[in-house]
């Protein structure tokens, strides 16, 4: 019942998507407009031709810095009254061919109208993907846009035809660069990798094959843009699989880092396993957690403890703690909710985690469009923590579920299963085999707590040692000469909890990790030899961990394939396209979160998401709340567009989180997934109820009612978790409890 009832509103999302009016061609294509800015321009002399150099070869420049480089770049006096560098780029022309345009648009005049569209948005995007790196590379420069071309000025000639888009960057009406790459129309096709990827999962219950399926359909789809056969199509698209998406993965640095990290983690538990490490913790912490209850309590404290990151999290607590649920009889479901619906939530929300500067980096350099600095990131960042309905009702959540032990729907079933000893379903393929979960400690080893927190201390402490070093680095606070570390800088602007926030933005990433996973396991290692486990037995406990994650690691890899086809399909782009522009100021922060949700739910990224959505919404909500009343004084209105901003921005952040715990392609949830050797489609199918609800929960109290009736986000807080609470009473039920169905058989 429950999986005929998940497909028909699987359904009912995929009819809806497809029954949506098609966006223009127009539309989409400023969705790539300001990607050519990153792109390698020929630069071409005052005749239009290509400049080479001494072989012919032609020379070329990223688009961006040709244009900041340009001498279209002049000298104003800054706020300060200083000289302040600016640059200023005009409106240009913008062709669309006809021949992308349907021939009831060309005869119903809407091909005008189209043009005129583009054109704004186009500008817009150039001038905030401008922003954005002038931001980043810390250049000293003013961004600002004509209203209308500037024929002396620095313009943009940008144009879209059948299989090209193209710009050309013009001083005073003279060409200096020229760039031009493929270009296809994005259509509602591409929105069939992920939606067949996650349809076959749910029916059939077999990720790979699923997620296999999706991979293919859309390197099908990729390659019929070319338009060719349909059937060469389908056996070069099955080819390209393997040979092209599997092998970009296989290449990716960062790939094999989270491989690494996830591989050597899972061999350090292995060791501290056999070696009586996780014996000793599960003693140590039995004097407390002596029921399923009180272990699930505690599995949910050590997801808050664990909040610099979600990758770290996910491994570390829900290894750690499975062997103690498996024994309390607590569903391998069970475990990995809490371990997932902790792990990004309190990530996303901490004041310091891999998660906030990155976070606040996606928006930080279009603050200007709305009148700020780039520098008032992290104040607009604070912002919106009391916005963040959620992750904070998610939070809050979870703890409801486990002091109280009630549970609903799917999650209570399974519960209820693994009470009378079933903690998996059966039939139920688990990510991690049991070679890995029933391994026990080793009889000639005493069981001692210290075996395991030496190597998992180790582990937190070189993670972040790493990350600050790095991070420290790319920050300037310390720098390398002539071979030694010397002192930097010092303190970036805005105080000591922002440079602290930017070290662990710029430490951040899959390397840290690695390397403290790799420390880990060589201490735990050291430290089952030293308790006297022979060599031959650490070597094979390490090895059973690690062959037991087979399946896991080629779902992780699947899943990033998903998201890289749908990276060449523009399906992101599709999505956000469809619900941008029209939409009312009281609902904008709702549609905002149910797109960046059904984005990532789609791609299986939160991060993402963000980074398509929040460069979007900075001018748009800042305008549309701007322009939302009657204002007495243009302090009242600049308030309401900054209000309306921060708002959205923390729905993004949101949407995405959310979409990231639904989707059966995340990696995050992968990894949980792995970490609570849990069947994968099983933890998606029960914690999705979950997720809905609290998403509703913070639609409904959250968003509507501060954006609507201007509540203050405390009380809407304060709301939504009483609602939480009384439907947990009115529908949540013990799993120790009588079941009322199976009395009334």
């Amino acid at each position: 019942m429950i999986r005929i009832l998940s497909v028909a509103v699987f359904g009912a999302l995929v009819a809806a998507l497809f029954l949506a009016p098609a966006v223009s061609p127009g539309r989409l294509a400023t969705k790539q407009v300001a990607g050519l800015l990153d792109e390698e321009a020929e630069l071409l002399g005052p005749d239009g031709a290509v400049l080479t150099d001494e072989e012919g070869t032609p020379r070329t420049k990223e688009l961006w810095r040709v244009m900041v480089e340009s001498d279209a770049v002049g000298t104003d006096v800054g706020e300060d009254g200083e000289p302040q560098p600016f640059f200023q780029i005009g409106g240009g022309r913008f062709l669309v061919n006809p021949e992308i345009l349907s021939e009831s648009d060309r005869e119903s005049g809407d091909y005008a109208r189209d043009q005129l569209v583009w054109h704004g948005e186009a500008i817009k995007a150039v001038v905030r993907k401008l922003r954005a790196n002038v931001a980043e590379e810390e250049i000293d420069l003013r961004i600002d846009a004509y209203k209308k071309p500037d024929p002396s000025g620095f313009n943009l000639e940008m144009g879209v035809k059948p299989g090209s888009i193209k710009a050309v960057a013009n001083i005073a009406g003279a060409p200096i660069a020229s760039v031009e790459r493929p270009w296809y129309p994005v259509t509602q096709l591409s929105l069939l990798p992920p939606l067949i990827a996650i349809f076959l999962a749910i029916l059939f219950r077999r990720p790979v094959l699923a997620l296999f399926f999706g991979v293919w359909s859309g390197a099908f789809l990729v390659a019929r843009q070319d338009g060719g056969g349909a059937v060469g199509d389908l056996g070069s698209s099955f080819g390209e699989v393997f040979s092209g998406y599997l092998v970009d993965q296989l290449a990716d640095n960062a790939r094999r880092e989270i491989i690494a990290f996830v591989v050597l983690m899972l061999a350090m538990v292995g060791v501290l396993t056999r070696a009586g490490g996780i014996r000793g913790v599960m003693n140590r912490i039995s004097t407390l957690a002596k029921d399923a209850r009180r272990t699930q309590i505690a599995t949910w404290f050590m997801g808050l403890a664990i909040f610099f990151d979600d990758y770290a999290n996910s491994i570390l607590v829900g290894s750690t703690m499975r062997p103690l649920a498996d024994r309390f009889r607590v569903a391998r479901e069970k475990l990995a909710y809490i371990v997932d619906s902790t792990a990004a939530p309190v990530a996303g929300v901490s004041l310091l985690s891999t998660w906030i500067a990155f976070e606040v980096s996606t928006f930080s350099a279009q603050l200007p469009d709305a009148g700020l600095a780039p520098s008032d990131g992290y104040a607009v960042f604070l912002n919106t923590l009391p916005f963040r309905f959620y992750c904070w009702f998610t939070l809050l959540f979870v703890g409801l579920v486990v002091f109280t032990g009630r549970d609903f729907g799917p999650m209570l079933a399974a519960e209820r299963r693994a009470r009378g000893g079933q903690i998996l379903r059966p039939g139920a393929t688990p990510l991690v085999g049991k070679a890995a979960t029933e391994l026990e400690a080793d009889e000639s080893v005493e069981p001692l707590a210290s075996t395991a927190l030496i190597p998992l201390g180790l582990f937190i402490l070189t993670t972040l040692a790493t990350i600050a070093y790095i991070g420290s680095l790319g920050c300037g606070l310390l720098v390398r000469e002539e071979g030694a570390l010397l002192p930097g800088l010092g303190e970036a602007p805005g105080g000591a909890l922002v440079t602290m926030t930017e070290v662990l933005f710029q430490g951040s990433g899959e390397f840290p990790l690695m390397i403290g996973a790799a420390v880990g396991f060589v201490a735990a290692a050291l430290l089952a030899v030293l308790r006297g486990l022979a060599v031959e037995k650490i070597l094979l406990a390490a090895f059973n961990s690690i062959r037991a994650t087979g399946v896991a690691i080629v779902i992780l890899y699947l899943a990033w394939m998903v998201g890289a086809v749908c990276s060449d399909l523009g399906t992101a782009n599709y999505l956000s396209a469809l619900l941008y522009g029209g939409t009312p100021h009281v609902v904008l922060p709702v549609a905002l979160f149910l797109l960046a949700g059904l984005i990532a739910f789609s791609t299986g990224s939160s991060w993402s998401t963000m980074t398509i959505l929040l460069p979007l919404v900075v001018g748009l909500t800042y305008d549309i709340g701007y322009r939302s009343g009657v204002f007495e004084t243009e302090e009242a209105a600049r308030a309401a567009g900054i209000f309306l901003m921060t708002v959205s921005i923390g729905a993004v952040l949101e949407g995405a989180i959310f979409g990231d715990h639904c989707s059966p392609i995340s990696d995050t949830t992968v990894m949980s997934s792995i970490a609570c050797a849990s069947d994968h489609v099983d933890h998606v199918r029960t914690q999705a109820p979950y997720a809905i609800l609290t998403m509703s929960v913070a639609v409904v109290f959250g968003y509507l009612p501060v954006v609507f009736f201007g509540l203050s986000p405390w009380i809407a807080l304060a709301l939504g978790a009483a609602a939480l609470v009384l439907f947990l009473r009115v529908k949540g039920e013990r799993a120790d409890a009588p079941d009322p169905a199976a009395g009334a058989a």
